[in-house]
């Protein structure tokens, strides 16, 4: 391996990794300002935001060519702790039920678990099912809408229908991909040993 690779692996201070750690410190501000405070139009603004900075780390790390082992970790868990900050906050304030809650967060620690197989055998993770990423791009699309339904604005009433409809959708999405991660990696356990070797890379 080039020296150069490595040390593009290693690095930590880039552009992405910036915008990942902001994202990081945007998680508690959304907290107070939707929870303490209750000013949802902050809260939006917090919200708009964060997707943002996730839509672009993830484009700067290839315009500028700014991946890392870092930003492999961080994004990824970034994006998991606001999509569960998020949908917290949302029960509490009654803006969406607890049992939609559960069973997105249920869905990801059930794949969390799924790891292990693909682990026990020197496998690497399943690739990415595009209906799963279009599940999450709607289930992110719902929760701004159905925080700007707060309210009585006729804005509000226009919005609220939109923000269901779109989070019983990416529900219904999220859901079946997580059963077909959980199906696949059935199959792996069955059908492939279990190995102490290290993961086979992607090719």
């Amino acid at each position: 391996m080039d020296t150069s690779d490595t040390d593009r692996g290693d690095r930590i201070l880039t552009v992405p990794n910036v915008l990942s750690a902001m994202r990081l410190l945007l998680i508690p501000l959304f907290l107070y300002l939707l929870l303490v405070r209750h000013a949802d139009g902050l809260a939006l603004a917090v919200l708009l935001a964060s997707g943002a900075t996730d839509w672009l780390d993830g484009k700067l790390a290839r315009a500028l060519d700014q991946s890392s082992r870092l930003g492999a970790l961080l994004d990824p868990l970034v994006d998991r702790l606001s999509v569960v900050s998020a949908l917290v906050a949302f029960v509490v304030r009654g803006i969406i039920p607890w049992w939609v809650a559960a069973l997105l967060i249920g869905r990801d620690a059930v794949l969390a678990g799924t790891m292990f197989v693909y682990r026990r055998r020197g496998l690497p993770p399943p690739d990415v099912i595009y209906l799963g990423k279009a599940a999450t791009f709607v289930i992110m699309i719902a929760l701004p809408v159905l925080l700007a339904a707060t309210g009585e604005s006729t804005v509000a009433t226009v919005m609220a229908p939109i923000g269901y409809a779109l989070l019983i959708w990416g529900t219904a999405l999220y859901t079946w991909t997580g059963i077909l991660y959980t199906y696949q990696a059935v199959m792996v356990g069955m059908s492939t040993p279990v190995t102490t070797g290290r993961p086979t890379p992607h090719a």
